[in-house]
């Protein structure tokens, strides 16, 4: 892995530009722009370009603020539901 390769996580297909390479403890880890998150290297492949979609920090928080409302929103229409009727009684 080198600083700038696009990169995809395998085991959630997150794309990402690698920003930076280190090494801790016999592993290689790279930091990926979108997630800013060091993944260890043996689970990245590199990743066609046109799979990157760089997000500035502005446009993921914008994203993260409508879906906070959202959920907000949800759980102020959202009507108590009583699940005892959905529950088995008894002891095992």
């Amino acid at each position: 892995m080198e600083v700038g390769q696009i990169c995809k996580y395998l085991p959630t297909s997150t794309v990402g530009k690698v920003t930076d390479v280190k090494e801790r403890d016999g592993k290689v880890w790279a930091l990926l722009d979108f997630t800013n998150l060091y993944y260890d290297v043996t689970f990245l492949t590199k990743a066609d370009p046109g799979e990157y979609r760089p997000e500035t920090y502005k446009e993921r928080e914008k994203d993260r603020e409508q879906k906070l409302r959202a959920i907000k929103q949800f759980e102020e229409t959202a009507e108590e539901v009583n699940i005892d009727m959905f529950m088995p009684s008894g002891g095992g």
